[in-house]
């Protein structure tokens, strides 16, 4: 993956209807996003000139709008014709793509019912969110210090930008102490997420999940489960505690950028990378490169 600035990159993002040269995408500095966090998003993926359930993906982005208080001014159509527009624009066929809504500059101030709603897509090369090596040895994840909000607090359902910022605050944490990611409990003490992927636990043969009620039931979390359910290994979805990991055989974390990767120590807790997590990286993999149907 290039190292260049995402703001100086050759070739086109998709804005407001409009394929428009990369570097010449630019919003206000008082656009009421950048100051409240009114933004939405999605990451997915293209495998070999197919995006993976773009149509789950362009839902979820709408739903995700209208929790936040607005709608989006294109049709679902509309959207993912604009990816694949978008993509053939850049020549891209295996690529991560980001479609983004936001609250324009019209007002400044936390009413702002006024302000225009945006809608952008760009799309680059980017590889797994984490390299091969780290995958087969599985990952070090930190422990965060902040947790997921309950959802009376925060639209936890939706995909939108302010609640990724005690995200970003944990991963860099976990980074400066030498891990990929941190584990982030939910508000009552139990076990989550990572900062950016769902997670799963192996015991005895069986898959434990946490039950995603007040964090995001990700797209790619949905779809590993139906492939646990049709390779007929038992999936329990249920509160977990941390003082129960130290009775797990193995972990993975699911994304669309991390896909399916395994992680081998949280804190102080161990796992091994086993029969289960290999089984769902190859299905994952078969299915996302159209090898298999899901």
């Amino acid at each position: 993956m290039s190292e260049r600035p995402f703001h100086d990159r050759d070739g086109f993002i998709w804005f407001d209807g409009q394929l428009v040269p990369h570097r010449d995408a630019k919003v206000h500095v008082l656009t009421h996003a950048m100051h409240y966090g009114s933004s939405v998003f999605e990451g997915q993926r293209a495998y070999d000139g197919t995006i993976f359930k773009l149509e789950e993906h362009t839902a979820r982005l709408r739903a995700s709008a209208n929790l936040l208080g607005f709608d989006l001014p294109y049709t679902d159509d509309e959207i993912n014709t604009a990816c694949y527009e978008l993509m053939k624009a850049n020549n891209l066929t295996n690529c991560y793509l980001r479609p983004v809504a936001w609250r324009g500059s019209e007002q400044m101030g936390i009413s702002a019912q006024k302000t225009k709603i945006h809608v952008a897509i760009a799309c680059w090369e980017w590889p797994s969110y984490y390299s091969m090596e780290e995958r087969l040895k599985g990952l070090k994840l930190d422990i965060a210090r902040y947790r997921r909000p309950a959802p009376y607090t925060a639209p936890s359902a939706a995909k939108a930008a302010g609640l990724y910022m005690i995200c970003t605050v944990s991963k860099h944490a976990a980074e400066d102490k030498g891990c990929a990611d941190a584990m982030m409990m939910d508000y009552r003490g139990r076990v989550a997420e990572a900062t950016s992927a769902n997670i799963f636990f192996v015991k005895n043969g069986e898959i434990h999940t946490p039950d995603p009620d007040c964090f995001l039931n990700g797209i790619t979390r949905q779809t590993v489960i139906q492939l646990a359910e049709k390779a007929e290994i038992p999936v329990h979805v249920r509160p977990i505690w941390p003082e129960e990991l130290s009775d797990f055989d193995e972990c993975f974390l699911t994304g669309t950028a991390a896909e399916v990767s395994p992680v081998a120590e949280i804190g102080p807790w161990k796992f091994t990378p086993g029969d289960v997590c290999k089984r769902l990286m190859t299905d994952y993999d078969n299915l996302v490169w159209g090898r298999t149907n899901g």
